[in-house]
């Protein structure tokens, strides 16, 4: 990368800071110094040990449970506003609360609406996001929102594995759009999922749209919570006659009883980014590609107002 023209920190909530680190470690920069004190009654205060007047702040966090690390993404850009910084942009590579982005039963709130407004009143002045759930949230803030895709991580990682008799598959109807888009640019089928649930987090039927015999299936998802989905569908698919299934998730949720399912399932392998920390070692299935590279290579481009279309790959 060539010099930076415009003076820039990054900074990092303290769950994120591992892949800070590694996004500083590609920008060349040194991670920027911030203190965040804990009170006993579970509140905590923000601050910045060095000054970052007339600065671009890049902040550093993914909001995934539990709600303190929203919190203390919160509290960052509402410091930097008041250090005067000249711009504070949130890196959030996982955007938690974005399965709830519309109203599909009465009286129920839109959380991802609900956390976009409150990052604004915060005083953020820019989003540099990835895969969320909802390509439409990117419209309920009123800041820019560069929106990045895990396909260019997972794209050159397929096709590194060599598999001739490719089928990529969706776990449910929601995700073909994700799905065609792996299919169309690696020139290979596509298979569908149609589930219907019980209640959140509980699958109760599935059904296999398309032929999965004697191929080996990829399924594509923009996130793993509990697991029950994915795995389901793999088992499907291999009593259907398929040869292995693999899956690609962007964000590893992974919480419950997640790492238990996933290794009694037929899954041979499941491969995430490292927009989550994922600490559970009982699952030897996992594979882990960092977004590290990806992060930096887009903060060099907006610190620089050069296009990010190159990080497009569909």
């Amino acid at each position: 990368m060539s010099v930076f023209t415009a003076p820039f920190k990054v900074f990092s909530g303290t769950n994120s800071r591992y892949l800070a680190e590694k996004i500083c470690e590609s920008l060349k920069c040194p991670l920027g110094k911030m203190k965040i004190e804990h009170f006993s009654d579970g509140e905590f205060s923000v601050s910045y040990e060095e000054s970052i007047r007339g600065q671009y702040v890049y902040l550093v966090q993914s909001t995934f449970p539990n709600s303190d690390n929203l919190m203390e993404l919160l509290l960052m850009i509402d410091a930097a506003k008041r250090a005067s910084a000249y711009k504070v942009i949130a890196v959030i590579p996982y955007f938690g609360w974005a399965r709830q982005d519309r109203k599909d039963k009465p009286r129920v709130s839109i959380a991802a609406k609900l956390i976009a407004d409150m990052l604004s009143v915060a005083g953020v002045d820019r989003v540099i996001t990835m895969d969320l759930h909802a390509d439409q949230i990117q419209g309920f803030f009123n800041v820019p929102v560069d929106h990045l895709y895990g396909s260019t991580i997972f794209v050159p990682f397929i096709k590194s594995l060599n598999i001739e008799n490719l089928v990529i598959a969706s776990p449910d109807v929601g995700g073909s759009k994700r799905a065609g888009s792996y299919s169309k640019h690696l020139g290979v089928p596509m298979v569908l999922c149609h589930k219907t649930r019980e209640k959140a987090n509980v699958v109760g039927q599935m059904t296999i749209i398309g032929d999965v015999e004697g191929k080996d299936v990829i399924i594509t998802d923009d996130m793993v919570d509990t697991a029950g989905t994915l795995c389901m569908a793999a088992d499907l698919m291999m009593k259907n006659g398929a040869n292995s299934v693999r899956a690609i998730v962007t964000h590893g949720v992974m919480s419950g009883a997640a790492s238990q399912r996933v290794m009694e399932s037929a899954l041979s392998e499941i491969v995430f980014t490292d927009s989550i920390p994922f600490e559970c070692k009982k699952c030897d299935k996992v594979r882990i590609l960092s977004i590290a590279d990806m992060f930096a290579d887009t903060i060099y481009r907006v610190q620089e107002h050069k296009s990010i279309s190159e990080q497009y790959l569909m």
